[in-house]
């Protein structure tokens, strides 16, 4: 599944009517009217958006300028996380001291994994990809968000990191199995 469709529909379920209605008037330029009135949700708007080429996953900046203008500085940042995030690719073949206690902590941590990576620092956007990927399997979302913590951090990424955000979530019991 695409990460920026993924994204958008995100954005989508978020809007209120009033935002969707304001992001149609500021679109008037270069959506025909007819177009524009058929428009029910955020989807529909960014799928026109992509059709349209005004928007991809390459090209946000009028997509940031819309959400901008409605002041939705949120989704604003989301968007500026996702195009940084997008250009980072750490190589894959680092050695992997985390194996053992990455193996720890998909045994243990159940469906409040979420929490933990929030505490290591985790995007809700990595989140939801991650999410998205693999929408019926809790151990392999928690298992990949720990793979893409680790690329994220490179060279920070410390098991000592992984104690404290697990203590900070009172998840001590998991934390004394990871220091084991």
């Amino acid at each position: 599944m695409d990460p920026f469709l993924t994204l958008l529909h995100s954005f989508s379920s978020s809007l209120s009517d009033g935002e969707l209605s304001s992001l149609k008037f500021l679109c008037r330029e270069k959506i025909g009217k007819r177009k524009l009135e058929s428009v029910r949700s955020g989807g529909e708007l960014f799928s026109i958006l992509l059709e349209q080429q005004l928007i991809a996953s390459h090209e946000v900046s009028f997509l940031e300028g819309l959400l901008e203008s409605i002041k939705r500085e949120d989704l604003v940042s989301q968007l500026k996380q996702f195009v940084e995030e997008g250009e980072v690719n750490a190589p894959d073949d680092q050695p992997d001291v985390h194996e053992k206690p990455f193996e720890v902590i998909c045994e243990n941590v159940g469906r409040d994994w979420k929490i933990l990576m929030r505490k290591l620092g985790f995007s809700e956007v990595k989140m939801d990809r991650v999410v998205a990927a693999n929408p019926f399997n809790l151990r392999e979302q928690l298992a990949q968000s720990l793979r893409e913590w680790q690329k994220w951090k490179g060279r920070d990424a410390k098991v000592t990191d992984l104690i404290k955000a697990l203590r900070g979530c009172n998840m001590n019991l998991v934390a004394d199995r990871v220091e084991q």
